[in-house]
């Protein structure tokens, strides 16, 4: 039986919503994030209730699998180290923050364009994704539909590189910003709360690369 721990009650909160939302119109259009409104009208919450919005199934999915792959990981070391009370709320200020910080940019690129709009919760992935490699820097991740398991601090390296690259040519709609941005979150919110993983971490490097 699942325990009901902060990462299974994030996913089935942030499905729920999700799914609820395609039928609701209303829901959708003050809940996105709307950097033209959010100026205007001080609707600063857009920021979070964003991260609770999916376009289709496919940004759900990708978005849940991967948060609650590696989140699992870091809500148990989190615990570890601060205990159960404190380790839940910087848990939770790692991925509401990632999906708060990461969007930042976004706003302030769009302030002034009536016509952008952005959702998911990418941001958030990204920090808990990235606190992950920053944990086990050389454990495989397995993306499709690569046949093989790349060791997470090279995927890292590769994403940021990515969404880095494709922020800058802005030809999609998506917000790649939110991947870049809330990746760094993610890396430098957990070296302050736990600076002994930076040395860990490089030392894993070393050893892997000897």
């Amino acid at each position: 039986m699942l325990s009901l721990s902060p990462t299974l009650v994030l996913t089935i909160l942030t499905c729920g919503i999700s799914l609820y939302a395609w039928s609701n119109q209303e829901l959708l259009n003050s809940w996105i994030l709307d950097p033209y409104r959010v100026k205007r009208s001080n609707e600063w919450y857009r920021f979070l209730t964003s991260g609770f919005l999916h376009a289709d199934w496919g940004h759900l999915l990708f978005n849940m699998l991967a948060f609650y792959s590696f989140s699992r990981v870091v809500e148990s070391i989190y615990t570890q180290v601060f205990g159960p009370t404190t380790g839940l709320l910087l848990f939770l200020l790692l991925y509401l923050g990632g999906i708060i910080l990461s969007d930042i940019p976004t706003y302030l690129r769009h302030r002034d364009d009536p016509g952008y709009r952005s959702l998911g919760a990418s941001g958030g992935v990204a920090s808990v994704l990235f606190a992950a490699i920053l944990f086990n820097p050389t454990g495989g991740i397995l993306i499709f539909p690569i046949p093989f398991e790349i060791p997470g601090f090279i995927f890292g390296l590769l994403y940021l590189a990515y969404s880095y690259y494709m922020g800058q040519r802005r030809g999609d709609n998506i917000n790649h910003d939110a991947h870049f941005y809330g990746a760094l979150y993610g890396i430098v919110l957990t070296l302050i709360l736990i600076p002994r993983v930076g040395p860990l971490f490089w030392e894993q490097i070393r050893d892997f690369i000897a």
